[in-house]
Order: C-alpha cells, then structure tokens, then sequence
C-alpha cells in the first residue's frame, strides 16, 4: 500500500470515528434533553396541581369563615349565636313592624286572618274597601256574604274568608261585647284564628310578647339551625326558649323582615347577607355580592314594601308605601 494510500485510510477511520462520537454525543444530549423536558413538565404540573390544591384550601378556609359551623354545639353556644344574630338584624332593621296596616285591633285581627296564602301586599290593597264599607264588628256580622265576597276575592280563598272574618266579627259581637279579647284563650275561639294570627295582635295591638311562626320564620329558624322542629307549635317553644319573652314580638318582625327581602326562599342573597358569619346555611343561594345585590326586595332593592301607611320610621329608612290596589 502507498504511503498516500494508507494516509487516506487513517483520516477516513478518524472522521467515522470522531463522526461516531459526535452522533454518540448527539444521542445523548437529546436524551438528555428530553428528560429535562419531561421532568419540567411534571414539576410545572405539580406546581399546578399544588397552586390549584392551594386556591382550593384558601376558597374553602374562606367559605368556613363565612359558614358558622353548627355541628355539636352547645345549648349555650347556641342561645349566643341566635341572640347575635337578632342584634345584628335589629341594627339591620331598626325599623321592623308588622306589615299589615291597621289603626286598631279588629282591623289587625281581620286583616291577619285574611294574610293567609297571600301576601300583606294584597291584604292592605283590599282592607281598606272592606273597613270604610264595614268598619266595626256590628258592621261586618251583618254584612251580606256575597258583598263581602266580592271584596276580598283578590286576596284568593275569598269565600272561605268571608266566612272566617264575619264569624269572628259574630263572636266578638255576641261574646265580648263587640271587642277584640285580649288574652291568647280568647282569641284562638275566634273563627280563622289560630296561635300565630292571636300572637300578631297580642303583640302590636296589645304590646304582650309573642312569636309570630309564618313561613318566613319557619325557614330561617330551621337554616340558622335554632331548631329542626317543623310543627309550628314546637318552633314556637324551641325559639321562645333562646330568647328572653320580652324580645319575641321584635324577635319575630327582624326574622320576618330578613326572610322578605334578603334570605329568600328560592334563592337566598347570601353574598348582601348582613349575618352570613353566622349562618350554617351560607352558599345555598347566590354568594357573589354584585349578583346578591340584584336579588333584595324592597327598600334593601329598591322596592315598595308591603304597607300602603307604613311607619314614619320605615319611610325614614327609604322605605317606600306600597302602591294602592289596581295601580301600575
């Protein structure tokens, strides 16, 4: 062989060699390559998942800020929690009252009697055609049904409460001289009166403390879980026990202004509720304060209450009367 020759051969083998090597090479920082990508990879879907679980605790450490924990709690822990909560509804509501116009016991009697499966709304937009045409009880127990029927048929049930309200105007005629009793015992003898309705009067007309179980109260005592009762007779005893009897008439008209206009049935305004600290039941409505805000009734949104003459102290606040019947 040639000395050229054999020289041709030694780079030939050093190139494939060194081409070798660097293929080698090659190989091996694209490996390497991959596997630092893989493992950034999952270390960025670790900080992910861990950013992700973080959130998740923060939104969970802020919904057991907001959600009272009610679980195994104490009869004493119990009685504070339901006291606050109606101090902070009494700074909420400083003005509550009973939302049925009335200027005297009969009225309030007769008007209570005829707010069963209505609103108050619908009462005080009919209750004043039935006083001026009838306005004591002599007047309505002589009343011809028929009429009476023709003006409270808006508030729905219409026969069955002209039955009601002019048998009780009977009886408050015949056996207590033509005025509403002021006891519990008498009142619940009254045609169409049951312990929620003599609670109304004893406790606006005649200033004697009682608790007022409609549906409203009803459904917030039972989602502050003050009580799992559903017979209104045992919500009654079960509240009244949290509470001092001087403070159950206030007690019921803050719990019932709450349930009117923010802690609704459907859809509670959890997100503009003033007690949600407070409340186990928070997150069962909307939470996002912007979209609560579009869900208050009344002077909390904006709207008429329930009274075409409401208190001085309402209208004070922003409250609005209601619009008489048949107007807008």
């Amino acid at each position: 062989m040639t000395p050229a020759k054999t020289a041709a051969k030694k780079t030939a083998r050093a190139e494939a060699a060194s081409g070798g090597t660097a293929a080698g090479r090659t190989g091996k920082d694209a490996g390497k390559t991959a596997a630092k990508k893989a493992v950034g990879k999952s270390v960025a879907k670790k900080a992910t998942s861990g950013e992700a679980a973080s959130k998740k605790a923060a939104s969970g450490e802020a919904a057991s800020r907001k959600a009272a924990p009610a679980r195994n709690e104490s009869h004493t822990a119990l009685v504070r929690r339901a006291r606050r909560i109606n101090r902070e509804l009494a700074e909420v509501y400083p003005y509550a009252h009973p939302e049925l116009d009335f200027e005297n016991p009969f009225q309030l009697v007769v008007a209570t009697v005829l707010s069963a499966q209505t609103t108050d709304l619908r009462v005080n937009q009919t209750t004043p055609a039935l006083f001026a045409r009838y306005p004591t009880p002599e007047d309505l127990a002589e009343a011809n049904p028929e009429h009476v029927e023709e003006i409270l048929r808006p508030t729905g049930f219409f026969r069955a409460k002209t039955k009601s309200v002019i048998g009780l105007s009977k009886a408050l005629r015949d056996d207590f001289g033509g005025e509403v009793p002021g006891r519990l015992e008498d009142l619940v003898k009254l045609p169409g009166v049951g312990r929620k309705t003599a609670f109304v009067v004893l406790g606006n007309a005649f200033g004697r403390p009682g608790i007022t179980v409609d549906t409203h109260f009803q459904r917030l005592v039972r989602r502050w879980q003050w009580t799992a009762e559903t017979d209104p007779d045992k919500i009654e005893r079960a509240v009244g026990g949290l509470f001092p009897k001087t403070e159950w008439t206030m007690l019921s008209h803050h719990v019932i202004f709450h349930g009117r206009r923010i802690c609704h049935a459907r859809k509670p305004a959890c997100g503009a509720c003033p007690i949600a600290p407070l409340c186990p039941a928070y997150g069962e409505g909307e939470t996002d304060p912007e979209k609560a805000k579009k869900l208050l009734k009344y002077e909390k949104g904006g709207f008429p209450g329930q009274r075409l003459n409401p208190p001085q102290a309402y209208l004070d606040a922003g409250g609005r009367p209601a619009p008489p019947l048949g107007a807008g």
